[in-house]
């Protein structure tokens, strides 16, 4: 077991070389420690406000506060060495042309004919001018004639056909 993890992180490190993978080790073992730092000190101060009710249990509250902040300080040591084994040997190192495979593939679009519309339209009650608007040509290209459509008061049906109020419905977007 010990053998198969030794060949996993040697095979990175020859990838990368041993100084550009200690700077990655070196930025993974600093973001854990920050995150799990910030963490343990508000651990402490949610133990400082409760630890005064140990007295009622006939004990020293001080011996306790620093008895149960060891504890947490040997947890959170635990943690940190925890997750960054976890990061270091699970991290996949990819070579120069399997990055740009993946960008290439990622630069092609993957949508094709994509319509939206309200969860709660129904085509058959929409109004003809929702459904096909008129196209009228002009300076800057094709535009949409709003002075055809009627006006909609906020408290009036949604033209969609969705049974709401305009104001509940297509007004909460304007």
């Amino acid at each position: 077991m010990l053998k198969a993890v030794d060949d996993s992180y040697n095979a990175k490190v020859s990838v990368i070389g041993k100084e550009g993978f200690n700077g990655f080790e070196r930025n993974v073992m600093l973001q854990s420690i920050d995150t799990h730092w910030r963490e343990h000190l508000a651990a402490l101060d949610h133990l400082r406000q409760g630890i005064h009710l140990r007295g009622y249990a006939q004990k020293n509250p001080k011996q306790e506060y620093k008895r149960e902040a060891f504890e947490l300080f040997g947890q959170m040591l635990d943690l940190i060495k925890n997750e960054v084994i976890k990061v270091v040997m699970t991290v996949r190192i990819e070579s120069r042309e399997e990055i740009d495979a993946a960008e290439e593939e990622l630069a092609q679009p993957h949508v094709g004919n994509v319509h939206y519309q309200h969860a709660d339209f129904n085509p058959s009650m929409a109004p003809e001018e929702l459904l096909a608007p008129t196209m009228e040509s002009g300076g800057a290209g094709a535009q949409v004639q709003i002075s055809d459509m009627p006006k909609v008061g906020r408290n009036d049906p949604c033209p969609c056909g969705s049974g709401k109020k305009y104001k509940q419905c297509h007004g909460k977007l304007s």
